[in-house]
């Protein structure tokens, strides 16, 4: 048992006010700072610790790096026999509890690992590292942001040691990636998730365990957990290499305090012994302020009906001034221009699928097609090759099609091809994945690198289909080709 009670005061100004648990001889609290009358988290030892050396050690390293999303350590010391560490209180929601009722949306998920990812290769980058990154480690926190707890200090506290700890993190990282994506976790330890399931003794990749899983992510996670090259691309054996492979993922924006992702609640029980500082924000009681009263109520009053007042002498004078047939004055007060004209704006699908619904397997190169909207021209979604250009007459047509998550008015459609002419492309767009439900709306013959399809009318829809009706010569072959495609939807001037 710790020696330590509640109330004690370390270094004079952290006071202990509840034991939150005990594991592997260290105590987690939490604590008061009396000074800047904040909650932290304070690790005390039991006198027979013997690691109390290596664990203040890693937490003064610790301290000194900057980087928000790491767990700021206030203090660490070893006086008088009682050794402690202060650490930032973190709230909010961990992996583990987001994780609770299955898998959240895949890239949800992997922004919240790509933020850990960048965070974990500045700290290897200065020497840290972690060993110990697990579901409840990963923190969505209450004010909007990502958290990842305990950086060097947990594998000090449990003794973990590594001969590759990059490529262990990097490993790490693919678990927290795979945990997010299926609900499962591939690790021995017992983290509060089922297990990952096995075919023939191995791992089951993210697809295989959940329907709707990128191709993409699923290759970046078999890559850093299975240290497997996937889709052309070597291993990732690295933090570093992780963030990289993770760097186009949207990222969370940041959301006011007290609000986490929709449509989760906030939980305050530690999913294991060594993330216990999680707790929920209190919420405002009776749902908001109270209404003021008293003399600020009738100064509040008095303010409104003058307001009101002026806001009926401006009317008036406004009404007269049209009445005798003066120039209209617009809202802002100044004379009407025609309007300027719109500038479309780009709208980002949220997935993209090779679409075959006239071929055997009723897909084509459905892992590829992520790569088709990453933004990067350097990365592409191709189709099958065919003897012919008319796809050796095996079908009408074969494309790439992008939900765009709701119906949306289509402006135009920028498609980067490959620089071979010969390519036929049409623009479908519907509320329905099916072909017949899927209207042609432009097309282009004989195209090649960056072409525009612009409907000739207004049309809304939530799919919009690039779909090759020839194809272009490709190493004795045709192939279709598609770097980047970029939707426009009608946006105000």
């Amino acid at each position: 048992m710790s020696t330590v009670e509640p109330g004690t005061r370390l270094a004079d100004r952290f006071r202990l006010e509840d034991r939150v648990n005990e594991s592997a001889g260290a105590t987690l609290w939490k604590a008061i700072d009396e000074i800047l009358a904040r909650p932290v988290a304070v690790h005390t030892f039991d006198p027979e610790f013997s690691r109390v050396k290596e664990v203040v050690t890693a937490a003064r390293l610790a301290s000194r790096l900057t980087d928000p999303r790491l767990t700021q350590v206030f203090d660490a010391a070893d006086e008088d026999g009682t050794a402690y560490v202060v650490s930032e209180w973190v709230s909010g929601e961990s992996l583990r509890d987001l994780l609770e009722n299955g898998p959240v949306e895949p890239e949800r998920g992997a922004a919240l690992v790509a933020e850990a990812a960048e965070a974990l290769a500045h700290a290897h980058a200065a020497g840290l590292t972690h060993l110990h990154l697990t579901p409840s480690r990963l923190v969505w926190t209450t004010g909007g942001t990502v958290k990842l707890l305990g950086l060097a200090v947990d594998a000090a506290i449990l003794g973990l040691t590594s001969e590759d700890a990059t490529k262990e993190d990097a490993e790490g990282l693919g678990r927290l990636l795979y945990a997010a994506l299926t609900g499962h976790w591939p690790g021995d330890s017992d983290c509060g998730l089922p297990p990952a399931p096995l075919d023939d003794g191995k791992i089951c990749t993210p697809r295989q365990v959940t329907a709707g899983v990128p191709g993409y992510l699923d290759a970046i996670a078999c890559r850093a957990l299975l240290q497997e090259q996937r889709r052309g691309q070597p291993p990732l054996t690295t933090p570093a290499e992780v963030a990289e492979a993770l760097s186009e993922v949207p990222r969370p924006a940041p959301a006011p305090a007290a609000s986490i992702p929709p449509a989760l609640n906030l939980r305050s029980e530690a999913p294991d012994t060594m993330a216990p500082h999680i707790v929920p924000s209190p919420a405002m009681p009776n749902g908001g302020p109270r209404p003021q009263t008293g003399a600020a109520s009738k100064v509040l009053l008095t303010i409104i009906v003058l307001l009101v007042m002026a806001a009926v002498g401006v009317g008036a004078w406004t009404v007269g001034k049209n009445l005798g047939n003066t120039p209209r004055v617009t809202a802002s007060g100044t004379s009407p221009t025609p309007s300027a004209s719109h500038k479309p704006v780009t709208v980002k699908p949220v997935g993209a699928n090779g679409f075959d619904p006239l071929g055997d397997d009723h897909a084509e190169n459905p892992e590829y097609a992520a790569l088709a909207v990453d933004g990067k021209p350097s990365t592409e979604w191709h189709t099958d090759s065919y003897n012919s250009a008319d796809l050796g007459r095996l079908k009408d047509g074969v494309g790439l099609i992008l939900d765009m998550g709701k119906p949306v008015p289509i402006a135009n459609v920028v498609v980067a091809l490959g620089d071979t002419p010969g390519a036929t492309v049409q623009l479908k767009v519907g509320d329905s994945q099916e072909l017949s439900s899927l209207k042609t709306v432009a097309d282009a013959q004989n195209a090649s690198g960056s072409t525009t399809l612009t409907p000739s009318k207004s049309v809304t829809g939530q799919y919009v289909l690039i779909w090759f009706t020839r194809l272009a010569p490709y190493k004795g072959q045709y192939r279709g080709t598609i770097y980047d495609v970029t939707v426009h939807s009608p946006g105000s001037a």
